[in-house]
């Protein structure tokens, strides 16, 4: 069977370290943090009082206030990101077959504010069972990619991916196969995630799972270095709009770049940690890896899942050291949740942006807050620590990894 080939027309960007796409792109490259003190709730009393937060966002500047009020946040975030994505491809939507054009987007936690909202609202009154008529369809994940098709009219495939962290890079995973299989010619891909809540942090506080350095809350986040101690929980969104390549070449679209290979695999192993030699993260690069045909010497970049957990990285670093060998020591490898924290969800989506932007410009964005080597990790992998590398860059791989042990790889090519 003859594949397809898929490429990426359109983004649209919503992070911690930038509003836009544009933003996004030069913060990146300048090694910029997203951590400060949380602004969403009073966090005092809480162990981690930090996070790395969308700023100076109003959604009345994107979205009419009456439209805002039946969406929780990560739906909003969804809506704008996609709004700048689909500008962006130069789509018009009179001239395309909106029967083979879909949405599929990630999210691990859907509409946790509004859940949290409505439960303490009920817990709090006086017991009698008053909710919000929008409670459930502002909660649940799937309500994200419901919004996006009813805007744009999209009627082919759609749903939402839930695997935890490896969400969003699962949704564009699902999206390339649609399209590679001649099932659609369009989608809308991505993910988001609005977590930043009493309920987030108490919850990932409770797991031990977030970084507790409130003293110097924009160096928290520290994958690689020895005193890393959790991960800084994010927000925002990722857009992406795949495009089968004939397709995209007949409207005379610009094209970012191709996605040529995606992996999938689990570790079967724990609840919450990574399999302590990286036996599902190796195996889901192998997978990504043969899917696009690629032998590992062609990848010159990973972003890595690289959270600032104690176990995650080391496993991680493992795992590329199985899979690629001698080349291993050659590639360029950097978390950027160093400067984003973690988005969940919706990590994989900003993270194959950064893949984009890398083999584009031909700047490998930085691990930033490196300060100790970990006498764990090899010292000769190339983490490309504190500041961005040039490089000419032919093939990028972003790795998402998700609680449960959901892993997934994806690889982006270079467009010439």
């Amino acid at each position: 069977m003859n594949l397809r080939r898929v490429v990426v027309t359109g983004i649209g960007a919503l992070t911690p370290i930038g509003n836009n796409s544009d933003d996004f792109r030069k913060a990146l490259a300048t090694g910029v943090s997203g951590a400060a003190p949380i602004t969403h709730f009073d966090a005092s009393l809480f162990k981690t009082q930090f996070a790395c937060e969308v700023k100076n966002f109003d959604v009345q500047d994107y979205i009419d206030r009456k439209e805002a009020r039946k969406m929780d946040p990560f739906t909003q975030y969804a809506m704008v990101t996609v709004e700048e994505a689909m500008n962006d491809s130069g789509l018009d939507l009179d001239k395309i077959n909106l029967a083979r054009a879909g949405v599929i987007w990630g999210s691990g936690i859907g509409g946790l504010k509004t859940f949290q909202d409505e439960v303490t609202g009920f817990a709090t009154g006086n017991g009698e069972p008053r909710f919000n008529p929008f409670f459930i369809p502002k909660m649940i994940a799937d309500i994200s990619a419901g919004f996006i098709s009813i805007k744009y009219g999209f009627r082919g495939p759609n749903f939402v991916t839930v695997s935890a962290c490896a969400s969003a890079t699962n949704a564009l995973i699902d999206a390339f196969n649609y399209i590679r299989l001649g099932k659609a010619d369009i989608f809308i891909s991505g993910g988001s995630e609005a977590a930043v809540t009493e309920a987030g942090i108490g919850g990932f506080n409770a797991m031990k799972a977030l970084s507790q350095r409130n003293d110097s809350p924009e160096t928290a986040s520290r994958p690689f270095d020895k005193d890393r101690d959790g991960f800084v929980l994010g927000e925002g969104a990722g857009a992406l709009i795949l495009e089968e390549y004939e397709h995209a070449v007949a409207r005379g679209a610009k094209i970012y770049a191709e996605i040529v290979g995606g992996g999938m695999s689990a570790d079967a192993y724990h609840m919450t940690a990574p399999h302590p030699e990286g036996l599902g993260a190796s195996s889901v690069m192998t997978l990504a890896l043969e899917d696009a045909g690629l032998d590992p010497e062609a990848i010159d970049y990973i972003n890595v899942h690289g959270t600032s957990t104690p176990l995650g990285d080391v496993s991680e670093t493992k795992a590329i050291q199985k899979v690629f060998g001698a080349h291993a020591y050659k590639l360029n490898i950097s978390s950027t949740k160093s400067m984003t924290g973690h988005l969940l969800g919706a990590a994989g989506a900003i993270e194959a942006l950064a893949c984009i932007f890398a083999l584009q410009d031909g700047i490998v964005p930085p691990t930033i807050n490196h300060f100790t080597d970990d006498e764990n990790l090899d010292p000769d992998l190339n983490l490309t620590f504190n500041k961005a590398q040039q490089r000419d860059l032919n093939y990028a791989l972003s790795n998402t990894f998700g609680f449960g042990g959901h892993n997934c790889s994806v690889i982006f090519k270079k467009h010439i």
